[in-house]
């Protein structure tokens, strides 16, 4: 069995850049920055940054560009892709993550437009997923006791 399976959570490099390809169908291309922090041999705190090149299709394409900022987090699960194309006489090639579904992340990020808090729902979103859905799950205040569940 093989499996091409990524998980990311990051933030927006930049915002989504969201076209329509000859067949209607959205696209959208933007990055990620994950980051990672670990003590040096000195035991100094260091802090390495990651650059993924994302890419959406469909639906999904269509929320992320209109929900998603630059600095904003976001959850992402799909699959590596490497695409190659020759220009000038020279092979380049491009590996990219496919998005098959998302979820905004909590808060905003410190970049620009990161400030606020998006007011789309935190919801999984596939390729066919709904236009529309409801807003965040109201939790009770109160505190549930487990001998008060009847199973």
């Amino acid at each position: 069995m093989y499996l091409n399976k990524v998980f990311l959570y990051g933030n927006l490099t930049r915002d989504p850049e969201v076209k329509a390809l000859p067949s209607g169908q959205q696209v959208a291309n933007f990055s990620i920055a994950t980051n990672r922090t670990y003590k040096d041999k000195n035991g100094a705190k260091q802090e390495q940054v990651e650059y993924h090149n994302v890419v959406a299709f469909g639906r999904t394409a269509e929320v992320i560009g209109q929900y998603m900022k630059k600095g904003r987090p976001l959850f992402i699960e799909g699959r590596l892709q490497t695409r190659s194309w020759e220009a000038d006489g020279k092979k380049n090639y491009r590996t990219e993550i496919i998005v098959d579904t998302f979820q905004f992340g909590s808060g905003g990020g410190t970049g620009e437009g990161g400030g606020s808090r998006s007011s789309a729902p935190r919801e999984d979103y596939g390729q066919d997923a709904p236009s529309d859905k409801g807003g965040d799950i109201q939790y009770p205040d109160e505190e549930i006791n487990p001998e008060d569940i009847p199973f």
